[in-house]
């Protein structure tokens, strides 16, 4: 049996779906209708599309919208010809990509969309990131995000907002991952990780005008167990800048309450990074966020209290293992020597976790005080989160009490 599923992870599927597919809008006399191709790339003389969907034994495809613009109220949808993933060029002769390998990078260039002004890396594990950060060169950016999660971060999704350079390349190579997406290689970048038979190396020239996408919508479509479908418009962030944030108040049976402390300049830029990264994090969910790279994220939990506790164990594993691999080579969970052991959750416990000084995101209102208090008990300085909850009041209150600033988005970011 083990046998047989390994088998089946290596195997290419064919699949049996149209190379053209169609979809129509009417309404009245109205029909607006979005055209769709197949697309398939060809490695080691195979032309094929997608290697197979979630799952081996899941056929797959991947279409690009090749004619129609839908315009729906005041928004109108992605034009054709405006591609990112779909028209992603695969430079290593490797493995065909699975669904999974293209959802992966399409999240990650979700979070990076809303940030492009610095070199960012974010590295993803099932449609999450494990880790993200923007810093002076690319090289740090990578290597930050690798050890915010240095053990989820085995067998990613890799995606970077720049062109990829030798010392990055070497950087990577040395870890095991599934795929690295870059707008360019430099040269002997591609050659340093073509050493990783199976990696899938895509060039995506358009991640250079990915800001132009944060802007725009595309028809989003969920199909249910009956084959029904549910359409919407994509998710935009609103909030991108320091203007977009608003400190929070809230008038409670005609009291006004407000945040007594205005956020200092470091505390604004982690809370607006986090957020970005806050869009590509499934929901229930809530991360902190120190010096622009992630320190622990909580995701798809039923309850706020809980995610904010377990992104706050993470908090405080990933530490563990980082400070681990940094001294000694090998994750927390390797290592043998009892003493090293107990002297690194020591320290990790004296830093709490990195949480003090924190930034706290949340994609969805605190319905009460107790998830904030989650953060705000391990030191965190600053929360962001979109406002509206009937106890916004008691959550501002926890914030004062504690001395910890915070901003309202006043837009939800849920993703499902």
């Amino acid at each position: 049996m083990t046998q047989d599923l390994k088998k089946a992870y290596r195997t290419i599927m064919d699949d049996h779906f149209p190379d053209r597919m169609e979809i129509a809008f009417v309404s009245g006399e109205q029909r607006t209708t979005l055209v769709y191709e197949k697309v398939a790339w060809v490695i080691d003389d195979v032309r094929k599309g997608l290697r197979y969907g979630e799952n081996p034994g899941q056929e797959a495809a991947l279409y690009k919208l090749i004619n129609g613009n839908l315009t729906l109220g005041q928004v109108k949808t992605i034009a054709p010809g405006r591609y990112l993933v779909s028209d992603a060029e695969l430079l290593q002769f490797g493995k065909h990509p699975g669904k999974t390998n293209l959802t992966d990078a399409d999240n990650a260039l979700n979070i990076l969309r809303y940030l492009t002004e610095r070199p960012t890396v974010a590295i993803m594990k099932h449609n999450n990131p494990s880790g993200v950060a923007v810093s002076d060169s690319l090289l740090d950016a990578y290597l930050k995000a690798d050890l915010a999660d240095h053990v989820a971060a085995f067998g990613g999704c890799i995606a970077l907002n720049r062109p990829m350079d030798a010392d990055t390349a070497k950087a990577i190579s040395e870890r095991y991952a599934e795929v690295v997406v870059a707008p360019e290689f430099e040269e002997g970048a591609v050659g340093i990780l073509a050493a990783r038979k199976n990696l899938r190396i895509m060039r995506i020239d358009n991640i250079k005008r990915l800001s132009e996408f944060a802007t725009e919508r595309f028809v989003d479509f969920k199909s249910l167990i009956d084959g029904s479908i549910i359409a919407q418009t994509s998710f935009m962030l609103e909030a991108r800048a320091k203007a977009d944030l608003k400190l929070a108040e809230t008038t409670h049976k005609s009291v006004t309450y407000k945040i007594n402390r205005e956020p200092t300049d470091k505390e604004y830029e982690d809370m607006l990074f986090g957020w970005k990264v806050e869009a590509g994090v499934t929901s229930n969910s809530v991360i902190y966020v120190q010096d622009l790279v992630t320190v622990g994220i909580g995701t798809g939990e039923q309850d706020r209290v809980g995610v904010a506790e377990i992104a706050r164990d993470k908090a405080y594993r990933k530490l563990c293992d980082r400070l681990a691999f940094e001294r000694h080579g090998v994750n927390f969970a390797d290592l043998k020597d009892p003493t090293q052991r107990k002297e690194i959750e020591a320290e990790v416990a004296q830093k709490r976790g990195g949480l003090p000084g924190s930034a706290m995101i949340s994609d969805a209102f605190f319905p009460f005080r107790d998830g904030v208090d989650v953060g705000l008990r391990e030191g965190v300085t600053a929360v962001v989160q979109p406002g509206g909850s009937l106890n916004d009041h008691d959550v501002i209150q926890a914030c004062n009490e504690s001395g910890a600033t915070m901003v309202f988005t006043g837009q939800r970011s849920f993703k499902h």
